[in-house]
């Protein structure tokens, strides 16, 4: 296996990169975004370019991400590994922060120049308000460039994040190349819902508020392979 986040990443789209990588359901909502592995790296690359060549963030640099399982989730999380940047969970001083808008209130216990909000909207819809001290994501990371390429080697975590995941993709029984169903709330570690797949070239179903009665139909709609316990 490759040594870093963003290698596993191109290694797993490499392949087909128009296939369906990540498909995400939100059950109360109704929404459904499905991504090739070409759009996710396009997302990847764009965000990646905003912290490098806009916020001017160097490797090593502390990020810190308060998003709940989502496709933009992923792009911020590969986006960040990709520009070597080391992503944190507990709150503290950072030099960039990533929060959902409906999580402001905890974003307070967090401190950084430079703070973007998601909206996590259907259709990457932007916010309808912007938050005071925020940017918000989706409209300012459309504006960088579609490729980026990572720095050698891997950033200050990869190593220990993909142990865990090839770890943990063991433990789910995830095949490779499988295409996967993942109820969010079971699995809201982005260890099990995005990198261990990748680490198996799996393809992910990521349903939010899934609903039981729609999971069947779903498995097969989606020809999904397994879904994880």
């Amino acid at each position: 296996m490759a040594d870093n986040i963003a290698r596993v990443f191109a290694d797993a789209i490499a392949t087909d990169p128009t296939r369906p990588l990540l498909t995400w359901y939100d059950d109360a909502s109704g929404d459904r975004t499905e991504l090739s592995g070409t759009t996710l790296a396009n997302w990847v690359a764009k965000t990646a370019n905003l912290l490098v060549d806009e916020v001017g963030l160097a490797a090593g640099t502390p990020a810190g991400v308060l998003l709940p399982p989502h496709w933009q989730t992923a792009a911020v999380l590969l986006g960040c590994w990709s520009a070597k940047l080391n992503v944190v969970d507990t709150p503290g001083d950072v030099d960039v922060f990533f929060a959902a808008a409906d999580q402001l209130d905890e974003a307070q216990s967090w401190s950084a120049d430079e703070r973007y909000a998601l909206a996590l909207a259907p259709l990457a819809a932007p916010l309808r308000q912007v938050p005071p001290g925020f940017a918000d994501y989706v409209v300012e990371v459309r504006r960088h460039g579609d490729h980026f390429t990572p720095q050698p080697g891997p950033g200050p975590a990869d190593a220990r994040l993909l142990t865990r995941a090839e770890a943990r993709a063991a433990e789910l029984g995830i095949e490779p190349g499988a295409r996967v169903l993942v109820d969010a709330s079971r699995h809201p570690d982005p260890v099990d819902w995005l990198l261990a797949p990748l680490t198996r070239a799996a393809t992910v179903v990521l349903c939010a508020n899934l609903d039981p009665a729609r999971l069947t139909s779903r498995q097969a709609t989606e020809k999904v392979t397994q879904t994880l316990p």
